[in-house]
């Protein structure tokens, strides 16, 4: 008979939060500005460089961290905070989603399906507030709401609506404030679990 062998991993206390904000807001800084005030004006060279930031930070960072929360929650029970299943969800669909919208750039490719592709994560980001609301964390809930309101202004920006390059001007605004809101949570998971801070997040 086959003896059984069977591998037990201790709790963690930190979560690869950190990495996925980051990737994120250094994204969103990225794409703020240039959608804000065109700095640098688009053209094929500043596209490939937007799109191969937006595949590796956001896209890969994120990625990163979402399947590393799902292999702790569902694989080895590292993780047992009943949150981090929404973060890992969050983090895993942002990460693919950000490897198409920089690949897409990238390439010159046609902005108008990515309004479609908003609504699905203007829904995913209502879900992920009403969770973290749920769980008292008000920090990453006013994340979820910024990022709703970041495909809230996605949406008319890809299909051209509305006066021209209000809903661009718009999106890089809320890229902005978003991105600077992700480096605060960045400073504070850090520092709450690097150096026993106590930073609200």
């Amino acid at each position: 008979m086959l003896a059984q062998t069977i591998f037990s991993f201790p709790a963690s206390g930190f979560p690869p939060l950190a990495l996925g904000f980051f990737g994120l807001g250094t994204g969103y800084l990225i794409y703020g500005p240039q959608e804000l005030f065109q700095v640098p004006p688009r053209d094929p060279r500043v596209d490939l460089g937007t799109g191969v930031w937006g595949i590796w930070m956001p896209g890969f960072l994120q990625f990163l961290t979402g399947t590393y929360l799902f292999a702790g929650l569902a694989w080895f029970h590292t993780f047992t905070q009943p949150p981090l299943y929404m973060a890992a969800l969050a983090f895993t669909a942002y990460g693919v989603h950000w490897f198409a919208m920089g690949f897409n750039r990238e390439h010159g490719a046609d902005p108008r399906p990515n309004g479609f592709m908003s609504i699905a994560f203007i829904l995913i980001s209502v879900l992920g507030a009403i969770v973290f609301f749920k769980a008292g964390d008000a920090a990453v809930g006013g994340l979820f709401i910024g990022l709703a309101l970041v495909y809230c202004a996605d949406l008319p920006a890809s299909l051209r609506l509305g006066p021209a390059g209000l809903a661009e001007h718009a999106l890089g605004l809320l890229h902005i404030g978003v991105g600077l809101w992700l480096m605060y949570l960045v400073f504070g998971v850090t520092l709450n679990f690097a150096a026993g801070f106590s930073v609200p997040v």
